[in-house]
């Protein structure tokens, strides 16, 4: 759409990137499909868009990040967990990157991981209604074991554009037993230096390369700008949502798009 102002596109992917970089959607699948009708930006945009939604969510964690800070036993614990999950997708991704891996942009592989991901949690939600029905309550208490599957888990959505970092998180911790909030909770936190790690490598790799001194920085300041304040917003609200809703309407939120897609195909 070339007749939309270089502005309003910038706008449009910062609010796209700020509202599903934290909800179980994908936000590299959907920016690789508003990609198609909108101006193409550059990967170190998408970058630093990403990052303004990382940063923007800190603050909504002051009390967890507190306990991080002032070096309480819980706070420790808790801190390594993240550490453990950060560290497994690190090495993965950079054992991926050496390798040469790059996201195919083709709208088949995104169609079928958000209708995957959809009829997952749908799936396993069912079996949370089902244990809970049978007395086994869901627990806060994020283990070795968890952390390990959510460093994988982060792996997998790397892999598979459409996966979705917090939603495959999200079902490991659910399917594991982990309540939804201490699920959100931990994945969010996990994300952080997960995507600022990811982030700053590759802008690292831009200034090595030179491919950065053509960068529209103002397009860049607005598109980090809008990104960070819907990011906060749509954070505040989804850790109110989680306390009281599950995650079922997102699963059929992706089997729609999914579907939507796979019509986009049919008729491309």
């Amino acid at each position: 759409m070339a007749w939309i102002p270089e502005w309003l596109a910038i706008v449009l992917l910062g609010i796209i990137e700020g509202v599903t970089e934290f909800l179980p959607v994908s936000s590299t699948g959907h920016l690789l499909v508003a990609e198609r009708w909108l101006p193409r930006q550059t990967d170190l945009f998408n970058i630093v868009i990403q990052t303004g939604a990382v940063v923007a969510v800190l603050p909504l964690f002051r009390e967890r990040l507190r306990s991080v800070f002032t070096f309480t036993e819980a706070g420790r614990a808790y801190a390594a967990k993240v550490a453990v999950a950060f560290v497994i997708t690190a090495v993965g991704g950079f054992a991926l990157d050496k390798a040469g891996f790059r996201l195919p942009e083709e709208l088949l592989p995104i169609a079928v991981a958000l209708l995957v991901g959809g009829v997952l949690f749908l799936g396993i939600e069912r079996v949370v209604a089902a244990r809970q029905s049978a007395g086994r309550t869901l627990h806060d208490d994020v283990s070795w074991g968890i952390a390990v599957a959510v460093g994988v888990g982060q792996l997998l959505a790397a892999v598979f554009p459409g996966t979705s970092r917090s939603g495959s998180t999200i079902l490991i911790m659910l399917l594991l037993g982990l309540s939804r909030v201490a699920a959100t909770e931990f994945t969010f936190l996990v994300g952080i230096p997960t995507i600022m790690a990811g982030g700053g490598y590759k802008i690292l790799k831009a200034l090595k390369g030179g491919t950065i001194d053509g960068e529209n920085w103002p397009m860049v300041g607005l598109g980090f700008a809008v990104s960070a304040l819907v990011s906060f917003v749509v954070v505040k609200w989804l850790l109110r949502y989680v306390q009281t809703h599950t995650f079922a309407a997102f699963g059929w939120y992706r089997i729609a798009l999914g579907l939507v897609l796979f019509g986009i195909m049919a008729f491309d």
